[in-house]
């Protein structure tokens, strides 16, 4: 997309681009997304970056308007298997802020300096600007959300001291922290949280969102003691603890879906409530949730692609926006292909941790890889627990998906079928066909979501 069809977006306030990229006035020094409702700036006035870091290094703060920091992500970064995509599956996971740039590039297999020479090519920033924006984000949500001390806040987004936390608030949103929570807006389902009530949270979407399929699925899929679905199905809520990298977590999202109302193509988002043991997780865990319920998935690319083809053209005018979920622990969609939701509920009552505040059904974490393959040696699932305990195989968002389908591939056990479901859900890869099913090239790139139609309308078996 060249700079005028961008600038016809803009004017057009398309909804469907948020995330994908952003723009800024030179006049008011201000970054909007896309579909921001204001007046639209002059084209000579404006400029185009592909991230908000980008825009942030380039002295632009954001719209306090269209809140552009707070859009889906791209859905680039989670379709895209290249080392630009993998860097940015990590460093929203919060890998740069726990190990570094040079762990980043570990992870990747690549040099520090090549990471940051290939981000700064693609993306306008490197590394740690990525991971700055992010961090600004989070402190604005924590500010807005929780009754925090600012000082906590500082550093539980991640920041190495208060001096830079306030000079990045300050940087970022034109605004001291302070100010900052001051402005959150009231009555709009961001208001700050009483003392122990979690924190709130918007997990937007772009686009249409089939929450019925979604929760229907989690449903089928939730392991007792970690995961529910309770409720009727419009207004159901899922409820699943979570290991985070700091501590734990428990999550309760809404079935129903909330309209944004801006926009020619409006996206919306789903109300959920974190419980954080450590604040410092925040930013990992709404990304994992984002994963586990493809919030950052193009529909409108998605459903163009399908819709065109004769057997799934119904299916998709159907179900418009249909996701593909993944997973929030690669361990948990391998465990249930290999035992079933009975083995794992019952591997989960004897080897994983409980919860020191259970929460209703919510009494344990899912167990660790090593506790897995010390517990039961031997076996398919065994060696699966070894291999990703030592880094044998690796399925975290940075992974490379085709060197982690050939690790697999070499376990005792591991059949193609369940490989390619984990190459779906625990590494996200929207191009996957179940060995044996007639799937044309048509589909691609985006033959896990035909799968998945083919799958909910009951003409493909799970």
């Amino acid at each position: 997309m060249d700079e005028d069809t961008r600038y016809e977006v803009v004017r057009s306030r398309d909804g469907r681009f948020d995330g994908a990229f952003f723009f800024a006035v030179e006049t008011t020094g201000i970054y909007c997304r896309p579909s921001c409702p204001a007046v639209t700036p002059k084209r000579h006035n404006v400029r185009f970056f592909p991230t908000a870091a980008a825009a942030q290094g380039s002295g632009f703060r954001a719209c306090r308007r269209c809140r552009p920091d707070a859009v889906p992500g791209s859905a680039d970064w989670n379709a895209r298997a290249d080392v630009v995509g993998r860097a940015m599956r990590l460093i929203a996971d919060g890998v740069v802020d726990r190990e570094g740039v040079a762990g980043l590039a570990t992870r990747l297999g690549y040099s520090a300096r090549q990471v940051q020479r290939q981000l700064t090519a693609e993306l306008g920033a490197g590394p740690v600007a990525l991971a700055r924006a992010q961090r600004a984000h989070t402190a604005r949500v924590l500010l807005q959300t929780t009754g925090l001390p600012i000082t906590e806040i500082a550093f539980a987004s991640g920041f190495a001291s208060v001096r830079q936390f306030n000079d990045t608030v300050r940087e970022v949103y034109d605004a001291t922290p302070t100010e900052v929570r001051a402005a959150a807006p009231r009555g709009r389902g961001t208001r700050r949280a009483a003392p122990g009530a979690g924190i709130p949270l918007r997990l937007a979407h772009r686009g249409p969102y089939q929450t019925a399929a979604v929760f229907d699925q989690l449903a089928r899929e939730a392991v007792p003691g970690v995961e529910e679905v309770t409720g009727t199905p419009g207004s159901r809520t899922y409820r699943r603890s979570l290991r985070l990298p700091y501590g734990t977590a428990l999550v309760a999202v809404q079935e129903r879906t909330r309209a944004s109302g801006t926009g020619t193509h409006p996206g919306g988002w789903l109300d959920a409530r974190l419980h954080l043991t450590d604040p410092r997780d925040l930013g990992t865990a709404v990304q994992r949730l984002r994963r586990l319920l493809d919030l950052d998935a193009d529909p409108y690319a998605v459903d163009e692609r399908l819709g065109t083809d004769p057997r799934l053209a119904p299916l998709v005018a159907a179900r418009p926006g249909l996701r593909s979920p993944g997973a929030v622990d690669p361990l948990e969609p391998a465990v249930r292909a290999l035992t079933g939701v009975e083995g794992a509920q019952e591997l989960v009552r004897r080897y994983g941790k409980a919860l020191d505040a259970p929460c209703g059904s919510i009494t344990h974490l899912f167990p660790e890889p090593a506790v897995l393959a010390g517990a039961e040696p031997g076996g398919p699932l065994g060696a699966l627990a070894a291999a990703l305990a030592d880094g044998t195989v690796r399925l975290d968002p940075g992974a490379d998906r085709d060197d982690a389908e050939a690790a697999l591939l070499a376990l005792p056990g591991m059949s193609p079928a369940t490989v390619a479901e984990l190459r779906v859900r625990a590494l996200g890869d929207p191009d996957v066909a179940p060995p044996g099913t007639h799937v044309p090239d048509t589909w691609r790139p985006w033959r896990s979501y035909a799968v998945q139609h083919l799958r909910v309308a009951g003409e493909l078996s799970r």
